[in-house]
């Protein structure tokens, strides 16, 4: 079962996928084993985070550049990542729906994901996910965020290149943005840039981005580009952009450099997951979790000594593992 699997993620199979990424979500076992066998094929797919506050037309967006990388012959892969619903837990606006055009394109795959309450923007499982459709040969992943403010810096973990999606008429746009969601931006998109104000957004944006750019000087200064995404206006210039900063990275060396980092962030992220879902099974199991709660309900206890003894118990090594680690 697990090698026929493997194999049809690996041609691409639409059903495969959609297993494969419903079991990581699960947290089903069965994944743990196809993803250490798929993951020799991954590293190949470039990355686009598209973020930014909802009714910015991201959907939009997302729609339109798919189109416009398939002209050029490209496979894409589409993570839309959606606020959970209070009672499924499942992705509550659905993306396909917006972009259901692309559904019977055998070149594009499309996800919608739900947070599940995973702070941040992001699910927990999209950075599995992203390898999943990287193994199954898309070149190019969009992952499109919820858009929830300064928690949505988590897509600069994962993209390559992160566009930043603005528009006009939402108030004091620029003062209004919290600084962590304007410095992740290596493109700024001013979407539906035939409104009112919109010029003046791009006046502000542009400033801003010098402002940085002289505090902290990098390599890369962050463009602008206008779209009108329900026109398809402006979507080869965010294209021809895109392909910019990705050439900066692989001349600079920063396209390796900013993989590292990821690779290193993920498997800490992976070791911190297991040690705290073997921690959770065994007090569940045990029925020890409950008396714990109860407890400190009751004030006998305290939920910081608790962490500390149960971390002291389950975690702590013989000196000769601590030493191997």
């Amino acid at each position: 079962m697990s090698n026929n699997h493997v194999q049809r993620v690996l041609e691409g199979s639409d059903l495969a996928i959609a297993r494969l990424i419903t079991w990581l979500e699960d947290e089903d076992e069965r994944a743990l084993s196809i993803m250490e066998e798929i993951y020799a094929r991954t590293g190949r797919a470039y990355v686009i985070g598209i973020t930014g506050a909802p009714g910015g037309g991201k959907s939009t967006l997302t729609d339109k550049l798919t189109r416009a990388l398939r002209r050029r012959g490209q496979t894409v892969g589409i993570v839309a990542v959606d606020p959970s619903s209070p009672f499924t837990g499942g992705a509550l606006l659905g993306d396909r729906v917006r972009m259901s055009e692309h559904n019977t394109d055998p070149g594009v795959y499309i996800r919608s994901m739900a947070t599940r309450g995973f702070l941040g923007g992001m699910a927990r499982a999209t950075g599995d996910v992203v390898k999943v459709l990287d193994a199954s040969g898309k070149d190019v992943i969009i992952i499109e965020t919820v858009g929830v403010g300064q928690d949505e810096i988590d897509v600069i973990g994962i993209a390559d290149t992160t566009c930043l999606i603005l528009v006009p008429g939402l108030g004091d746009a620029i003062q209004s943005m919290k600084a962590g969601v304007m410095e992740i931006a290596d493109i700024y998109v001013v979407n539906k840039a035939d409104h009112p104000g919109a010029d003046q957004l791009c006046v502000e944006v542009s400033v801003r981005v010098e402002q940085d750019l002289h505090i902290k000087p990098t390599g890369w200064s962050p463009c602008v580009v206008r779209t009108v995404a329900v026109e398809d206006q402006g979507v080869d210039l965010l294209v021809e952009a895109i392909d910019r900063h990705r050439r900066y990275l692989e001349e600079s060396g920063q396209y390796l450099e900013k993989r590292r980092e990821r690779t290193r962030q993920e498997t800490l992220r992976m070791v911190h997951n297991e040690l705290f879902r073997i921690v959770r099974q065994r007090l569940q199991d045990s029925g020890r979790l409950d008396r714990l709660v109860q407890e400190i309900l009751d004030h006998k206890r305290d939920p910081y000594s608790t962490m500390r003894e149960i971390v002291n118990k389950w975690l702590s090594f013989p000196q000769n593992q601590k030493e191997a680690l």
